[in-house]
């Protein structure tokens, strides 16, 4: 089960961790989950050019190792990276030190102060071991998901859970990965194109 919007008892349980920016200017930030991906990020970073936007990766390890070339064509664009934990992680059901290592073998590829919890579940505990290791780390969660990642969903409504939810300041997903690309195809541009026509600024995090 899973929000496109959070609910209000989600962001009271985790009141440290990022879930929108506080902004009366029309920004929104674009992120991204899971890649990088051959073809499928390139598809990404292809779309976000046309519309002159920027957006944030929240990179999984293993895949950087393995695409390397990609990733540093996002680096290289200017787009702002993220750790996602090296092999993707569900925080809930990964004892802290195992979590927390892994975070750590990402960490030394992505070299952020970014970092978002794959599937969004993390533990408290694990949020003040994070926040214990000294890089000024930020743990972004999102007030917009377009459910790309859930088969059972069309394009088109993957579309519309943006472009019905999104408000200044908010912080969208997306996956740059292969169970997402059916969706993602359709819904990433006509997002952008409905987003720039009301106004919006795309905004790193």
């Amino acid at each position: 089960m899973y929000f496109v919007r959070p609910p209000f008892f989600l962001k009271w349980y985790y009141p440290d961790l990022i879930w929108n920016k506080t902004t009366a200017e029309k920004t929104v930030y674009l992120t991204f989950d899971d890649g990088p991906i051959p073809n499928v990020t390139d598809f990404v970073l292809n779309t976000l050019k046309s519309f002159n936007a920027k957006a944030t990766f929240f990179c999984i390890g293993e895949n950087i190792s393995k695409h390397p070339q990609v990733f540093d064509r996002l680096k290289s664009e200017g787009h702002t990276i993220g750790n996602h934990t090296y092999n993707h992680l569900k925080g809930w059901k990964t004892d802290d030190q195992h979590y927390i290592d892994n975070f750590l073998k990402c960490q030394d590829l992505t070299q952020t102060q970014l970092f978002r919890p794959p599937y969004g579940r993390i533990k408290k505990s694990q949020i003040a071991a994070l926040k214990s290791k000294n890089i000024n780390l930020t743990i972004v969660m999102w007030d917009v998901l377009s459910g790309d990642f859930d088969l059972s969903l069309s394009p088109e409504t993957c579309y519309q859970n943006v472009v019905k939810n999104v408000r200044n300041g908010s912080i969208i997903v997306f996956h740059d990965s292969l169970k997402a690309f059916d969706r993602l195809q359709y819904a990433l541009p006509n997002a952008l194109k409905y987003l720039t026509e009301n106004g919006y600024q795309f905004g790193t995090l």
